[in-house]
């Protein structure tokens, strides 16, 4: 049984990956890459205006937190 204390999410398995923000798109997505230069869109609603550069913390295509 997993708990909170685990490194993955216990509902779905998933693990928040750090991405940086390289550009801010429209309707709420932004173009991240990860720490090996993969790139995604990424969801930025919840963490509001992100700029090139920005760290986020990424879950399931969406952006959870931002990262300082």
């Amino acid at each position: 049984m997993s708990s909170c204390g685990d490194d993955h999410c216990i509902t779905c398995s998933d693990e928040g990956s750090e991405m940086t923000v390289l550009s801010p798109g429209q309707n709420g997505l932004a173009m991240c890459a990860d720490a090996e230069g993969a790139q995604a869109e990424v969801l930025i609603e919840l963490v509001g205006s992100v700029g090139p550069g920005d760290a986020v913390l990424v879950h399931a295509g969406v952006a959870i937190a931002r990262i300082q």
